[in-house]
């Protein structure tokens, strides 16, 4: 006797009320559900507003604000363009960095 045919014989066994409930036929459904709320809740919505708040800090960069790249350079904003900055990292040495580069504001942090 095979699996399915196992099964089949033992739908056919059972009396009506012997049928599973509701939750007991989809107990695995609602449980996957109720992980994915709990895991949007707590991971994915978190993570999309600390996004937002990165985006909107790098719009709003101007001229003189101090700055970390992700490579770990540190400058000085010295011109702001759509989707660069130009860094001036030393006395008249300047780069041009992506804003979507930059990961910190150093301006309040004092140099010890």
């Amino acid at each position: 006797m095979n699996l399915i045919t196992m099964f089949l014989l033992q739908a056919q066994a059972q009396t009506p009320a012997e049928q599973p409930t509701f939750f007991q036929q989809y107990s695995f459904l609602i449980l996957m559900i109720l992980i994915f709320v709990v895991m949007y809740f707590f991971m994915i919505r978190p993570q999309q507003k600390k996004q937002k708040e990165v985006v909107k800090w790098r719009e709003s960069l101007k001229k003189g604000d101090k700055i970390v790249t992700v490579g770990g350079i540190y400058g000085t904003v010295a011109e702001v363009k759509d989707t660069f900055l130009i860094v001036e990292i030393d006395n008249n040495v300047k780069i041009r960095v992506d804003k979507s580069s930059v990961v910190k504001d150093i301006t309040d942090v004092q140099n010890k």
